[in-house]
């Protein structure tokens, strides 16, 4: 269960964002929705917490981790939390299977016995499988984006959280990307929480919320 009670939270210079409640069961697939600057991005960072409230609380499977430590909150992310950002955040000096195996470089459980195959097969599936030894720079935008994808479905985490995940791909790749996503969550009964603008994929989802009516709630 994912769950954001009365959170408040502001930068200085104005922007606010207010959440009354939000509750997501694990398992449930939820498309946030929203105009440009909305606090769309801000609320996947909280539900994250890569950013915290200042007032109310954020708990990720029963875990407060609006009240964890730095450190206990980045622990907490890498073994919990499957992230796809924007801007991707792959590394440049490292190769393609060894960005998709980052989790594990960071501290994450398990092996590379363990989890190289695991990557190998998510690569193939996200039609990265050649390209292996590559490096980010050599690979375009659509390919940039599946890697992340492929990084963030690593470790199955129960919850999931990508920020515009389709944004770059054509609109058949895109469909098949979304599929993936979908299905690996499915399978291992994970939440879902998924920000786009792509309003012709929405049926697909268990629920899909509009930031400015939740935040008027």
């Amino acid at each position: 269960m994912l769950v954001l009670d009365h959170c408040h939270f502001a930068r200085p210079g104005g922007f606010r964002i207010q959440i009354p409640e939000l509750r997501i069961p694990a398992g449930q697939q939820v498309a946030i929705i929203g105009p440009s600057g909305c606090g769309k991005t801000t609320l996947l960072h909280l539900l994250a917490g890569i950013l915290v409230p200042q007032l109310g609380v954020v708990s990720v499977a029963d875990t407060r981790i609006s009240q964890l430590s730095d450190a206990a909150r980045r622990a907490f992310r890498l073994c919990s939390i499957g992230l796809v950002f924007q801007e991707f955040e792959l590394l440049e000096h490292l190769t393609v299977l060894d960005n998709a195996l980052l989790p594990l470089q960071l501290g994450a459980p398990g092996t590379e016995a363990e989890l190289k195959p695991r990557a190998i097969t998510l690569l193939n599936e996200l039609g990265l499988g050649d390209d292996l030894q590559r490096h980010p720079q050599s690979l375009s935008q659509g390919e940039r984006q599946r890697l992340a994808v492929c990084r963030a479905l690593l470790l199955k985490p129960p919850l999931l959280l990508a920020d515009e995940p389709t944004g770059n791909l054509d609109p058949d790749l895109a469909s098949d990307i979304l599929d993936l996503v979908l299905a690996q969550a499915r399978s291992q009964g994970a939440a879902l929480v998924v920000v786009t603008h792509d309003h012709g994929q929405l049926n697909r989802f268990d629920l899909v919320i509009d930031l400015p009516e939740l935040i008027c709630s």
